[in-house]
């Protein structure tokens, strides 16, 4: 996780820490993401393949109000194109629908995400429109963001 975090891409596009460190990691995984669990709020998941072991990405349902979750996800630079963050992301999803009550997942990406976009299209996602300089980046400066949602099948 934390050598995947140091892609510029994942660093401009999600707001993980610039520079990621690896404490930043460690605090993450030790601390914070148990905690969002034990609440109830977030649950991130790692995905491996299956034939190496090797980090294929990160996965995350977010609670955003009563019924409403927030699908985010990245990917390792290597792994990317290869179908592998479609299948992590629709059984992360697949397991919301059958476990937490949620009736919609949205999904947010920055505008120029093309990657994330293609992903949440592949899972049926769609996108309802565009948010005008909806946040501040790493860069210090507001982009416009994408948002897509996914109805309870």
């Amino acid at each position: 996780m934390y050598a995947a975090c140091q892609d510029e891409d994942i660093q401009f596009y999600t707001p993980v820490s610039v520079p990621y460190r690896r404490a930043d990691a460690e605090k993450l995984v030790g601390d914070k993401l148990p905690a969002q669990w034990a609440e109830d709020r977030d649950y991130t998941l790692g995905a491996f393949r299956k034939d190496t072991g090797a980090l294929v990405g990160s996965y995350c349902l977010t609670l955003i109000s009563r019924g409403v979750w927030e699908l985010g996800y990245w990917a390792a630079k290597e792994q990317r194109g290869r179908g592998y963050s479609v299948e992590a992301a629709r059984a992360l999803c697949d397991w919301g629908w059958a476990t937490l009550d949620v009736h919609r997942i949205e999904w947010w990406a920055m505008v120029g995400n093309t990657g994330s976009r293609a992903v949440a299209e592949k899972l049926g996602f769609t996108v309802e429109g565009t948010l005008r300089r909806r946040s501040i980046a790493n860069d210090g400066k507001p982009h416009d963001w994408w948002v897509g949602g996914l109805l309870r099948p």
